[in-house]
């Protein structure tokens, strides 16, 4: 009897390590289009997440062209001399340019050690090479995530007290996001 309850148990579990995360990803496609959906107020399911992503990618392949590039800069020069305004634009603009785009910033993940006499050591993300602007030569800020959160830590650390790790950003996020459950395996 108590073999035959472990073995329910266990499948049990095994059953929920697959199941749950398959839900919660469905659960939040789904939540997502019909926001989208109420967005537009559309008929059909689904078609307002096509028609935002269309609009989007369509406005990113003209802002790809010299004339609404100069545009672009003068609507964006002009948000940043509105004052509150220029703090919430261009840091969420900053944000999203720190995953996509051209000037990537979680690109070169690092070792940084935190406790020479302890050997604690943390993963973060190089962010500014050059803090000569500071006065501050021979250091480098480094963005430390925290596990499943959207949240983190900016430090300014010695260049000695990092490491280059040879894995990609994407590798490195996930393993700091899950809290090293996830290895480095990209999938």
């Amino acid at each position: 009897m108590k073999n035959a309850l472990r073995k329910i148990a266990r499948y049990f579990f095994s059953g929920m390590l697959f199941i749950v995360p398959l839900l919660a990803t469905g659960y939040f496609v789904f939540w997502a289009f019909a926001q989208l959906d109420g967005l537009l107020q559309l008929p059909y399911p689904g078609l307002g997440f096509l028609i935002i992503f269309g609009a989007i990618t369509l406005f990113g392949y003209l802002t790809s062209t010299f004339a609404v590039d100069t545009f672009i800069d003068w609507l964006d020069h002009l948000i940043n001399r509105i004052p509150f305004v220029k703090l919430i634009y261009s840091s969420i603009k900053d944000l999203i340019g720190a995953f996509v785009g051209d000037k990537r910033k979680f690109d070169k993940p690092v070792l940084v050690t935190i406790n020479k006499e302890n050997t604690l050591h943390q993963i973060g993300f190089v962010t500014q090479e050059d803090l000569t602007e500071l006065g501050l030569k021979d250091m480098v800020a480094v963005y430390f995530p925290h596990s499943y959160a959207f949240s983190g830590n900016h430090f300014l650390v010695p260049k000695e007290s990092i490491k280059s790790l040879n894995i990609s950003g994407p590798a490195a996020m996930k393993f700091i996001v899950s809290g090293g459950i996830s290895g480095f395996k990209e999938q």
